[in-house]
């Protein structure tokens, strides 16, 4: 039977109305709904899941397993409000890159190859948020494309994790910090946000997978610290200094070098309305040995300004400041003088030591960076240093130099002086942020070399600009001066993976009065380290600084021949690192290229330890080993070290025996022939 017209009119409005409602209720599920992107690395080794619902959250997978908990992501904008939790579409667009790096001043390689997949999540407004996924770790960023000049009022940074984590915390007490903490190894779920730290930060998940912290690509913005989470989340919240609009000079600040921010605005940073913001990153490993391999800060830092950089040499420095100036056996008053600095230089030229750092006290003013004190003669000491094949680096006041820059750099250049150290920084904030970039831009343009001291970690700014050679923010050397509790082999077997992980460390390495926890006593005059010679030596193959000091007196390296050996041979860049073993705070061995030479270094913290290394990363051929290793009696005299030689090839394995707080070093040069097996016991 036929249905009649006006029955089908009424059915067919019947089924649009059907299908109009499942529609409308669709779309409204649809704009409720999450919206959600993923981002692989170009191994699928990590994975990034990022999604918006009421604000926009990541996570972080390695091999399909959660190692960052889905974490908040924000930026809030002064008359534009948090820019994450407006309800906008986001257009996602992916890109694909490979990159070839290549290093003006090598830290672990010569080149590097790097791969990483971009997810790029665009507002209507222009405002951009960029994910990249490298194999090794993941990183994200802001952009902002606003007009004329805007205020960064607050970032919200999460890094929250599952389970029972643990960190090595480098715990603050203030934001004016030299950043040189002690790393307590702490549960995250203990770190309320009361309680802070500066970055980078490893944190352990405790079945050997473990994720490091920090940050890239800082300029014109303040640092980022890590609080606690709270409200019960277990993980770590990024925390800023406010942008500083009033300082002053500590009561009883030596030479008012010590400013503090006495008047801070509401707001992090005024910054220009289009720009990119600094990488937050997380470089997750499974083995410890994928930290000190990793170049994850470096590959994401702006690429390199320099046209010429033919004029930036690495190198050894001979130092003063360290040792007291504590020499004998001269016919003259040693202090800070023209004749005790040309004895410094008699010495690096004799050893091949390619740089004089003269420190504090060589101004007649540490104010006025201008001024020589009485005695000392700095163009005499260029001259002669010139004569010598050795150039000159200079320590200042940062304060001073801010006041005085480009005449100060003027005069340093016409001199021949080849850098500068400056120091007591103190800070992170903006406005101290835009002064190590425009310390470091002015320096390049007059050709001098830089070291920042009471200074941030790195965050790059050696790509950019690699006149930056090295700089401070760790418990170097320099605490054995006073304390034994910044700076101990405990300590020491953290630095490598952790602060090392950000950039070059000065932490100026070479003692030669070594000693054991009972007999170790600090001295500001006659310094000694704790732990064994072979541990100190150990640290011109660990430690990473392309300016690398010899922080001891000239009179103990002319003590220590076999010694010298090493240290006037060992290179500061390397154009290859392998990590051979590691377990953070415990031990470390690392071999590292220069040219057709490898070197090896072998470090443990309080543990006696036996480490069987093989040689199979040798190429074909025959080498020479000559060793320094801890000698029989080196825990109960530190000093106590074994140099021997011997023939090896890639077939060979080496056994190290590190005494408590111990180290070994090994130099490899290929050879034709074979020698006589040779062995000094000291």
């Amino acid at each position: 039977m036929m249905m009649s017209t006006r029955r089908l009119q009424h059915l067919f409005t019947g089924l649009l109305a059907l299908f109009g409602a499942a529609a409308l209720l669709a779309a409204s599920n649809a704009r409720g709904a999450a919206d959600s992107w993923t981002l692989d690395s170009p191994s699928s080794r990590l994975r990034v899941k990022v999604e918006q619902n009421d604000g926009l959250r990541y996570s972080v997978l390695l091999r399909g397993q959660q190692v960052i908990a889905p974490s908040q992501i924000d930026l809030k904008v002064a008359h534009a409000g948090w820019l994450g939790r407006q309800a906008e579409k986001l257009t996602p667009t992916r890109e694909s890159r490979s990159e070839t790096l290549d290093f003006v001043v090598p830290r672990k390689y010569r080149q590097l190859r790097t791969k990483y997949n971009e997810l790029r999540l665009t507002f209507a407004s222009g405002t951009v948020l960029v994910f990249r996924a490298y194999d090794e770790g993941a990183a994200y960023r802001w952009e902002t494309n606003l007009p004329g000049e805007i205020k960064v009022e607050d970032e919200l940074a999460q890094f929250l994790f599952s389970g029972h984590p643990k960190s090595w915390f480098p715990e603050e007490e203030s934001m004016m910090s030299h950043q040189e903490r002690v790393y307590k190894y702490v549960s995250l779920a203990d770190i309320t946000p009361q309680r802070f730290c500066s970055t980078g930060v490893l944190i352990d998940l405790l079945d050997g997978r473990k994720v490091y912290l920090s940050e890239s690509d800082l300029r014109s913005y303040p640092g980022m610290f890590l609080r606690g989470a709270g409200d019960g989340q277990i993980g770590l919240v990024g925390k800023y200094a406010p942008y500083p609009l009033e300082t002053k000079a500590k009561p009883n600040s030596a030479n008012g070098r010590d400013v503090e921010v006495t008047k801070a605005a509401d707001y992090l940073a005024q910054t220009k309305g289009t720009r990119t913001f600094p990488w937050r990153l997380a470089i997750v490993t499974e083995q410890d040995t994928e930290l000190l391999q990793s170049e994850l800060v470096f590959a994401l830092a702006p690429p390199l300004e320099l046209k010429d950089t033919s004029w930036i040499k690495p190198g050894k420095a001979v130092w003063d400041w360290w040792c007291d100036i504590q020499l004998t056996g001269v016919d003259f008053r040693a202090g800070v003088n023209t004749e005790t600095y040309k004895y410094f230089i008699d010495f690096a030229s004799e050893y091949g030591i390619e740089y004089l750092l003269i420190d504090e006290g060589w101004c007649a003013d540490s104010a006025d960076v201008l001024s020589e004190r009485q005695g000392f003669n700095l163009k005499e000491i260029v001259d002669y240093a010139h004569q010598k094949n050795v150039k000159v680096l200079l320590w200042m006041l940062w304060n001073a130099l801010d006041r005085q820059l480009v005449p100060a750099m003027d005069k340093f250049e016409k001199l021949g002086v080849a850098g500068i150290k400056t120091d007591f920084m103190q800070r992170d904030d903006q406005w101290m942020v835009d002064f190590y970039d425009r310390v470091a831009r002015e320096a390049a343009k007059h050709h001098l070399l830089v070291d920042f001291h009471g200074a941030c970690k790195p965050t790059g700014l050696r790509r950019a600009l690699p006149n930056v050679m090295t700089r401070e923010g760790v418990t170097g050397m320099e605490q054995y001066k006073w304390s034994d509790q910044a700076a101990n082999p405990k300590q020491e077997l953290v630095l490598p993976f952790v602060r090392m992980v950000a950039g070059p460390m000065d932490f100026t390495p070479g003692a030669m009065l070594n000693s054991n926890k009972e007999n170790w006593r600090y001295s500001i005059s006659n310094p000694m380290s704790l732990g064994t010679r072979c541990h100190q030596l150990a640290m011109y193959v660990v430690y990473e600084s392309p300016l690398q000091m010899l922080c001891d007196s000239p009179t103990r390296y002319r003590k220590e021949p076999e010694c010298l050996k090493f240290l006037s041979a060992v290179p500061t860049v390397w154009d290859d690192t392998i990590a051979l073993q590691a377990k953070v705070s415990d031990y470390v061995v690392i071999a590292r290229r220069s040219g057709d030479q490898w070197y090896l270094g072998a470090m443990t913290d309080w543990d006696k330890r036996e480490l069987k290394v093989p040689l199979n990363f040798l190429p074909d051929g025959i080498y020479q080993l000559d060793s320094w290793a801890d000698g029989v009696n080196a825990d109960r005299d530190g000093t106590d070290f074994r140099y021997s030689t011997r023939y090896v090839s890639a077939a060979d394995t080496v056994t190290l025996n590190l005494a408590p707080g111990g180290g070994w070093a090994g130099r490899l040069r290929p050879t034709v022939g074979m020698g006589s097996h040779t062995t000094v016991n000291r």
